[in-house]
């Protein structure tokens, strides 16, 4: 997989953390797997933008909110 997508699955863990959450609990508010949840915040799968959207609605984060501080590749 790509850099990126491991960058973005980090960033997905870090929100997921800092909200006190764990991958089960996201996994319900998503509306995603568990494994799922797992397999993004590794970098394992190339998420769709459908599951982006309903990953940080989960988080309650928006889409912008979830791409912050995720520097492009160098």
């Amino acid at each position: 997989m790509t850099d990126l997508i491991k960058r973005l699955g980090n960033r997905i863990r870090f929100l997921r953390k800092e909200k006190g959450l764990s991958q089960e609990q996201l996994g319900e508010l998503s509306g995603l797997h568990t494994n799922y949840i797992g397999q993004v915040e590794r970098g394992e799968k190339n998420v769709t933008v459908e599951s982006l959207e309903k990953i940080a609605r989960g988080l309650g984060v928006t889409l912008e909110e979830l791409f912050q501080h995720i520097d492009p590749a160098p």
